[in-house]
């Protein structure tokens, strides 16, 4: 955090990550559509020698006795805090108004049937990102919940695919998943959508793989965007930035304060916390996409905060729900020095899959609707017809569709 950076330049940089990942990524996608299972267990070489893609009921159930009982009983409580918050989110399975005599409008909500997963892996494990992903899509009402992670899966993951009641687990990572879940293969059937969060490899796989299937949005590597004044803690700045940069060494953070002296006490703490972080090597080569950007005040702040649209943006300021009213464009927002981003990553019960690289400008954090679709529902009797009888036939003959019109006045004939 030691250099100053433009607010442009920061995010250019997290677009071109994606964009220099394209080839590889599509030739990845061609050979799973041409190999199916053989593409898996050949890309998956380089880590294991993949032999069974499926995870069987048994090694579930073995997994729990690689995990500390005390870690497994805090994804149970993580679980259900979890749930608690996405039971909020449920929409109505139906409602219908009476919006004026003989019209009835309304909006039929159905999950989907099939979904995919898809939970990173290689570096750590992350179970969080499981129950993340799996959860919502089970409160959603979600028959056929199936998850790939990079294989060997770790137990950890394993047991909170189990707790969140995913029903299948497969072994495939990277690019290669993505294509398997869009496309289907011997072992994995295709599935409606794709959600998680993953590396640039998997994440323009998502995005290449659009046409022949639904996904989230792009949710690439970890990224957290810091307005501060000049009363925030440099020690609280220094430990979010930190906990985003062990993540990957594509992460990126960035401090857009209006005090110059504070970044400089950050850069300080930033760099003596690395020194003693176990993921140093990883923290160092995210800090070298990371920086500071000095504003002239707060409206200046929030309209760079929102260029950005950062995946997470942390509010240091005196008086915060301001900022929070104004601010429009941030994956999810954590307010005052007790609400670590780390909070939000495991256990306080919101999602943290996210859009990342400046799609919070479109995209909204992964909830129980990314799982469901909708339907209106029109139910009109032959008051409501007279009522808009007239409308429908003079736009339909208007626009020469005289089958459309004829539809409405055959009814209005009827005794």
């Amino acid at each position: 955090m030691s250099k100053a950076v433009g607010i442009d330049e920061w995010l250019a940089g997290r677009k071109s990550s994606l964009e220099d990942v394209r080839i590889p990524v599509t030739e990845i996608i061609d050979r799973v559509r041409k190999e199916g299972d053989a593409a898996l267990r050949a890309l998956a070489k380089k880590h294991c020698e993949l032999t069974d893609i499926a995870v069987s009921e048994k090694e579930r159930e073995s997994a729990y006795d690689r995990v500390d009982t005390k870690v497994v009983e805090s994804l149970i409580e993580a679980e259900a805090r979890i749930e608690r918050f996405h039971e909020l989110q449920r929409p109505r399975g139906l409602w219908l108004e009476e919006i004026e005599p003989g019209i009835v409008l309304g909006v039929k909500t159905t999950a989907l049937h099939r979904v995919g997963l898809y939970i990173p892996g290689g570096r750590a494990a992350y179970p969080s990102s499981a129950l993340m992903c799996a959860v919502p899509a089970r409160v959603a009402g979600v028959k056929e919940i199936c998850a790939c992670s990079p294989p060997p899966i770790k137990p950890l993951t394993l047991v909170a695919l189990d707790i969140a009641g995913v029903t299948e687990i497969y072994n495939a990572g990277g690019a290669q998943a993505i294509a398997a879940m869009a496309l289907g293969t011997e072992s994995i059937r295709p599935v409606q959508k794709i959600v998680g969060p993953g590396n640039v490899y998997v994440t323009m796989a998502k995005m290449l793989l659009r046409e022949q299937v639904e996904v989230d949005f792009p949710a690439g590597p970890s990224e957290i965007a810091i307005i501060a004044d000049q009363g925030a803690d440099p020690r609280i700045i220094a430990a979010d930035i930190l906990a985003q940069a062990e993540h990957d060494p594509h992460a990126a953070c960035i401090l857009i304060t209006m005090d110059k002296k504070l970044a400089e006490k950050v850069g300080k703490e930033v760099a003596a916390m690395t020194q003693k972080a176990p993921r140093k090597e990883i923290i160092q080569l995210a800090l070298e996409n990371s920086g500071y950007a000095i504003v002239s005040d707060l409206d200046e702040a929030i309209a760079a905060s929102d260029a950005i649209a950062p995946e997470h943006l942390s509010i240091q300021v005196a008086d915060p729900l301001p900022v929070v009213t104004r601010v429009q464009n941030a994956g999810a927002i954590f307010v005052g020095r007790y609400s670590a981003v780390a909070c939000g990553d495991y256990a306080v019960g919101t999602n943290h899959v996210l859009p990342t690289a400046g799609y919070a400008k479109t995209y909204s954090g992964l909830d129980v609707q990314h799982f469901c679709k909708t339907s209106s529902v029109e139910i009109i009797d032959r008051q409501g017809l007279e009522a808009i009888g007239d409308i429908v036939e003079t736009i339909a003959d208007a626009e020469g569709l005289s089958a459309h019109a004829e539809s409405v006045r055959i009814r209005r004939k009827l005794h």
